[in-house]
């Protein structure tokens, strides 16, 4: 069993991808073993019609085997209409989550529709998602250089909402070591493996952070779902750190947030 908290659909917006279509994601995803993937869309970086976007992957994610794609939502806080998509997210497409782009949609953890984003998702019991970085910068295109979203505001941010549950995509490259052990400190933010890099990497994370805070993620169809299975592999961890990092941990934010 493994839940995979770092998928996306459709289509990369400047190349295509292996597995970028849905029934090959699927085909991918079950191969590994995923029988729970925490699915987003590409279409919610650039599309402005954000509505449109949270109503088509809430239809892609019930054309699958039941349970396998729960629909993550994307949230702007800089439209106008932001509160109501949330709500929409919420109670329309009974979505367990947002995941957030800053730097993407053109704003900073200090923009103040920000930190009511937060609290407004902690109080409807939804997992807030917030990815760190989308595309190496030396990859990206010339005319659309996206810098890494600023995360030095976060541990304030986190503490100033108590029922948050907070997963950081794509970060543990970024993160400093310092804001790294503050954030994980709080007990409420998590990290997921998709970007992590070096031998024996997990191993080696969490010696640094909590076992509770690593989750399985595998950045699906952008990066190959396999090379996060194989740091699975490649770093010695015990049965019950397994199953901790590819399914407890993802489970238990969900059932945190229920209670």
């Amino acid at each position: 069993m493994i839940i995979d908290v770092n998928v996306y659909l459709s289509r990369w917006p400047l190349r295509r991808l292996p597995c970028d279509e849905l029934p090959k994601l699927v085909e991918r995803l079950q191969a590994c073993g995923v029988t729970r993937a925490w699915t987003a869309s590409f279409d919610g970086l650039l599309h402005k019609d954000v509505g449109g976007v949270n109503e088509r992957l809430a239809a892609e994610c019930r054309q699958v085997p039941a349970g396998l794609l729960q629909p993550f939502g994307t949230v702007n806080p800089t439209l106008p209409d932001w509160r109501e998509e949330l709500r929409r997210c919420h109670e329309v497409h009974r979505m367990p989550g947002i995941r957030l782009q800053p730097n993407y949609h053109g704003y900073t953890l200090d923009h103040p529709g920000f930190a009511e984003l937060l609290q407004l998702a902690a109080a409807r019991g939804l997992i807030v998602q917030l990815a760190v970085r989308m595309e190496d910068p030396r990859m990206q295109h010339p005319l659309l250089r996206v810098p890494d979203v600023d995360t030095t505001l976060l541990p304030d941010l986190v503490t100033a909402v108590p029922d948050l549950q907070l997963v950081l995509l794509n970060a543990l490259q970024i993160l400093p070591g310092d804001r790294l052990s503050a954030l994980a400190r709080t007990g409420r933010v998590y990290f997921e493996i998709a970007t992590l890099e070096g031998v024996a990497g997990i191993a080696s994370l969490v010696t640094r952070v909590p076992l509770e805070c690593v989750l399985f993620g595998s950045y699906s169809p952008f990066f190959i779902l396999e090379s996060a299975v194989l740091k699975l592999r490649e770093s010695e961890l015990s049965p019950a750190q397994l199953d901790a990092i590819t399914f407890e941990n993802a489970r238990r934010i969900g059932t945190q947030l229920r209670q």
